[in-house]
């Protein structure tokens, strides 16, 4: 049933997405690229009022409907001081780790759209000017700044520029799939299960499959600060978020299986969903983990928190270290999608 999985397309459009810059607040055009995206398999969308997208899908039961979610903003930053020397100094968006994103090319996006390029280094980079310091110094939003790749000398210099306060900062993805099949990137979280839902939409249709139930899907946009999702439909009984699972020593994680979430820092996920979804890995030959993630949090375990009445879990491709420079296996992005399939 899922031979017809297009990897090739899940892949593409996923690097397609990890370039366009959509840090936490700034998801504008990554949004709209979704909606092209929709648009291509006549799927109706709408936003609701805090401007998330939804799209829904019609099922051959649409008396009870089921909400799928994957979150269209990444970790990030933005300026929070032009400094005296020109340079900015930046404030984290999301759960950023600044070695990390060390020595990194990044855009500055201003307000009024102007783009500028630049580095994120520590304030001491150079070891032949700061010795020890330059290799000691700790990393942190203090101890960091933004070089920028303009002449500016001043923090006059840059305010001529047009770059300000609250101005968004998108780090270079550095997207890399290798021979052997890795997929090495920043921002796989979440970016990639996006693609992973268009490989399964697009399955659908070529197939000329419906899913069991109406199928909403959410392409949350807050997600990274804490509250991606506000709106579940009155009929949804079943709520999915598509969300990457850990790979760590205190962890099942495997890049070549999907991993089904237990239990995060905010929910138990559904017992019998997860009963279910499990038997159908083992009834369809998929390869799975499950695992329990105490720093951790999707959109829906934090949408059961907020006191939503309806069932909750949590599926995706195994990623190794999250936050800073992620990778995944091909392998675990196609175990995700053979379970999408059978599962909805």
């Amino acid at each position: 049933m899922t031979t017809n999985i297009d990897l090739n397309y899940v892949l593409n459009f996923t690097k397609e997405l990890l370039e366009i810059p959509s840090p936490v607040g700034y998801t504008e055009k990554a949004k709209y690229r979704v909606i092209e995206e929709l648009k291509k398999y006549n799927i109706p969308y709408f936003f609701n009022k805090k401007g998330t997208l939804i799209a829904t899908i019609e099922g051959e039961n649409n008396l009870e409907g089921k909400m799928i979610s994957a979150h269209i903003d990444t970790i990030g930053a933005m300026v929070k001081k032009i400094k005296s020397n020109g340079r900015l100094e930046l404030i984290q968006l999301g759960g950023i780790i600044w070695s990390g994103v060390e020595a990194e090319n990044l855009k500055i996006l201003t307000i009024d759209g102007k783009i500028f390029e630049g580095t994120l280094l520590p304030n001491k980079a150079s070891a032949h000017v700061y010795g020890d310091d330059a290799r000691t110094i700790t990393r942190e939003a203090s101890t960091m700044e933004v070089r920028l790749d303009e002449e500016v000398y001043s923090k006059e210099d840059t305010e001529n520029l047009g770059i300000s306060i609250g101005d968004f900062i998108a780090f270079d993805p550095r997207t890399v799939i290798t021979k052997n099949g890795f997929i090495k990137s920043r921002f796989l979280d979440d970016k990639l299960c996006i693609g992973q839902i268009f490989g399964y939409i697009k399955f659908l249709k070529e197939s000329k499959l419906k899913p069991k139930n109406k199928l909403y899907i959410c392409f949350s946009d807050y997600e990274e600060i804490g509250y991606g999702v506000s709106y579940i439909p009155e009929d949804a009984k079943e709520f999915i978020a598509l969300d990457i699972g850990l790979v760590s020593p205190d962890s099942q994680g495997d890049e070549k299986k999907v991993a089904i979430t237990i239990k995060d820092n905010r929910a138990v996920y559904d017992l019998d969903i997860r009963k279910k979804m499990m038997e159908i890995c083992k009834n369809n030959n998929i390869k799975y983990t499950t695992d329990i993630y105490n720093r951790y949090s999707s959109d829906a375990s934090v949408v059961v928190q907020r006191g939503a009445d309806i069932k909750i879990a949590c599926i995706g491709p195994s990623v190794d270290a999250s936050h800073h420079y992620e990778r995944t296996h091909i392998s675990g992005v196609l175990e995700v999608i053979k379970l999408l399939i059978n599962y909805l």
